[in-house]
């Protein structure tokens, strides 16, 4: 209870009040509606749309395979908790399919209305088959039978074929048979395969005309159009009635129990064999031509309920439209960046280290060892600085041991062959590997595989909990002393990734980081249960406690008469009892601004309980992913980043570290990109109380500001 005091009497609050609380699926929709938006807004360039239309797609999948998946296990299960907003799983499934429903709707009718017309002004023509002319179809047919026929499998439905069993994310084409003789009709399934290209091309020669009779650059025709018109090759003797293509998403949750199984590793190869076929179906869509009597053979085959059937008006699949950006027209997408190289790295940009090659790296620890420097991706180059330093340590004759940890990292990493590099030349490596990474767990077995055959050390994590840290501690041989050298950030050491996510990583000599990160290493690779750091924030142990106690400190300072304040940035904020100590704060007055991506179930802007607190949310070009927590502590600021955002499984279930800024430079430069990003007018999204989110736009006369753009700007005209 929070009291909220009046000129004539005190009146209790309770801040568990469901009314408090937005709920956590609902506003991920909110979130991957601003997705949308981006392919709906015309300022987009034109391809970076249809990329947006993409990843609305592509979330929603994972939306599907987990959050959807996990709600109806939970009604399976007679669940009764309710969420802190007081829904029930039912309630939330409804509530989910009346809000997804429209947007999907809107997804569709933008691609096939909008976006498909707009890329015929540029040559670009995604056709259907009724579309062409005979010319095409000939060479489609010929085509059909060269590259696409051999590869198909069509499986049969009747009472000697049951109803097959459909991997995930498939696209298939149900068909419908006659027999000639007895018109008998007869239901098959033929699999769309995902080896192909999605978009079979044209030739230059047969790619579609404008009016003006100039020649397109680009001219397709979906893969499964191709094959649903030519399916009497598959069927000789049969007279091929119809078809329609569906798309099926299961359950995609691994089912390891981790504290039975006697090999983790073993135990999640086994899991992820069965992930394609073995979960249940939570979403099956179809075209909304599909007649009912086909329509009713594939949701009884499938054993799915109607409120599982999403009827699509168009393409389905629409996470393919990623192919689009292959396309040459630079000119309908963002303008290319490259991403700076700070100086302090400036001299090792074309350094190339090959296996056993050995090199000094006693400049960039030098100047690490006089000032800490952070990095601000993809700001600042990824690979010529985070990985550039990991790489030098593994070559450098000084450097006695290398560790890290790796959440999710592409399999062709240079980070992966230099761990491998530094195994090779003697050095003690150590690499803390999640398994757990959700659709990454077969990607990272394979080259955790790679760095055991090589001698690296390799960890699984920690039973009950995953190990999402970013950390990496280098220990080396300095005269008569061995030093510490740290990074700490707030994203994946993934190179691709480094290019569109927004994060933050700090590399420092400080000894009482690289005491904190060795204690760290030992509690995640051994039996060490260390409860205390000298200066990081960890999750499980410390960060809760921590954060509660700072935000109570700015409450305290403003009941006091002091000046309250916080600033925080992060992807989702949904953890109830920091949203509740946040409350707290505003009731007494604390000014608090929040930079929430995604999730975010506290309410602002409510009288008497967060009139103080204002959330936005920035959704562009770069995939906001920094962590960042101010506390202005009465005016001895304080500033934290780390890998961590305030939810539930960051601070209980995770392995997290937050680190202390202390240099007063770095400390200028972060309060700066707050203030960036809480100024912006292009990007950012206000929250309101009812829930809706509204886009910031410039007023007259005022001019754009787009966090992305202005620290783009920022990174070309200083360097560190």
């Amino acid at each position: 209870m929070a009291k909220e005091k009046t000129k004539n009497k005190t009146t209790e609050i309770n801040l568990k009040d469901t009314q408090y609380y937005f709920n956590r699926e609902l506003s991920w929709l909110e979130f991957n509606y601003r997705v949308l938006y981006e392919a709906l807004d015309e300022r987009t360039p034109l391809l970076e749309r249809l990329k947006f239309t993409a990843i609305f797609s592509s979330n929603l999948d994972e939306f599907f395979m987990v959050r959807i998946a996990a709600l109806k296990r939970q009604v399976e299960a007679e669940v009764v908790k309710l969420t802190p907003d007081g829904r029930t799983p039912e309630q939330q499934l409804e509530e989910i399919n009346k809000r997804l429903s429209p947007l999907i709707k809107k997804q569709v009718d933008n691609f096939e209305n909008n976006l498909k017309k707009e890329l015929i002004n540029y040559g670009v023509y995604l056709l259907d088959y009724i579309d062409l002319n005979q010319e095409q179809r000939n060479y489609l047919k010929k085509y059909f039978e060269e590259h696409i026929f051999p590869v198909l499998t069509p499986l049969a439905v009747d009472p000697s074929h049951p109803f097959p069993h459909i991997s995930n994310l498939s696209l298939n084409l149900a068909v419908l048979v006659k027999e000639p003789q007895t018109q008998k009709e007869l239901f098959a399934r033929v699999k769309v395969p995902k080896i192909l290209p999605r978009f079979v091309e044209l030739p230059k020669e047969l790619r579609q005309r404008s009016q003006q009779k100039q020649k397109s650059i680009w001219t397709a025709i979906p893969l499964e159009q191709v094959i649903a018109h030519n399916l009497g090759a598959l069927f000789p003797g049969m007279n091929v009635q119809e078809c329609y293509p569906f798309r099926v998403t299961r359950d995609a949750d691994l089912g390891v129990q981790e504290d039975e199984a006697d090999d983790l590793l073993l135990a999640m190869q086994q899991e992820l064999r069965k992930r394609r076929f073995a979960g249940s179906v939570v979403r099956l869509e179809m075209y909304a031509s599909t007649p009912d009597k086909i329509r009713q053979q594939i949701i009884q085959g499938l054993r799915v309920e109607e409120n599982e059937v999403y009827i699509i008006n168009g393409l389905l699949g629409l996470g393919d439209l990623f192919a689009f950006l292959a396309l040459p027209l630079p000119e309908l997408k963002d303008k290319p960046w490259d991403s700076v190289i700070p100086s302090t790295f400036e001299s090792y940009k074309d350094l190339i280290l090959s296996n056993n090659e050995f090199f000094n790296g006693e400049d960039l620890f030098n100047r690490i060892a006089t000032q800490d420097i952070l990095l601000h991706h993809p700001y600042h180059s990824f690979s010529r600085t985070v990985q550039k330093f990991i790489t030098i340590a593994a070559h450098d004759p000084k450097v006695l041991a290398l560790k890290m940890t790796l959440y999710r990292t592409s399999g062709d990493s240079p980070i992966i062959q230099a761990l491998i590099s530094a195994a090779e030349n003697g050095k003690q490596v150590v690499a803390l590997v999640e398994l757990k990474a959700r659709f990454d767990e077969e990607n990272n077995i394979l080259w955790a595989q790679k760095l055991e055959k090589a001698g690296v050390h390799v960890v699984y994590g920690l039973v009950g909990l995953k190990t999402h840290t970013k950390i990496c501690l280098v220990v080396r041989q300095e005269a008569s002393k061995i030093n510490r050298y740290v990074h700490i950030g707030t994203g994946n050491y993934n190179p691709k990734t480094a290019k569109l996510y927004t994060d933050l990583g700090i590399l420092s000599a400080r000894e009482d980081l690289g005491k904190d990160l060795t204690d760290l290493f030992n509690f995640l690779t051994g039996y060490s249960r260390q409860q205390s750091y000298r200066k990081l924030l960890v999750a499980p142990v410390s960060l809760r406690n921590r954060m509660v106690a700072m935000i109570q400190r700015e409450k305290q300072h403003s009941l006091d008469g002091g000046k309250g304040r916080i600033v925080a940035k992060m992807n989702s904020l949904v953890d109830p009892q920091i949203i509740e100590n946040l409350y707290e704060a505003s009731m007494a007055g604390v000014s608090i601004d929040l930079i929430v991506r995604g999730i975010c179930c506290l309410r602002p802007g409510i009288e008497k309980v967060s009139e103080n607190i204002r959330v936005i949310s920035i959704v562009g070009r770069f995939l906001e992913h920094s962590r960042i927590f101010y506390f202005y502590n009465n005016g001895n600021e304080e500033i934290y980043i780390g890998s961590a955002d305030w939810m539930t499984r960051n601070l209980d279930r995770r392995v997290e570290a937050v680190m202390p800024v202390e240099c007063p430079s770095i400390l200028k430069e972060l309060q700066e990109i707050l203030g960036n990003s809480l100024a912006d007018n292009r990007q950012a999204w206000e929250l309101k109380s009812d829930g809706t989110y509204i886009q910031r736009k410039p007023k007259e006369n005022e001019v754009e500001q787009s966090t992305h753009n202005i620290l783009m700007e920022m990174a070309l005209s200083t360097n560190i």
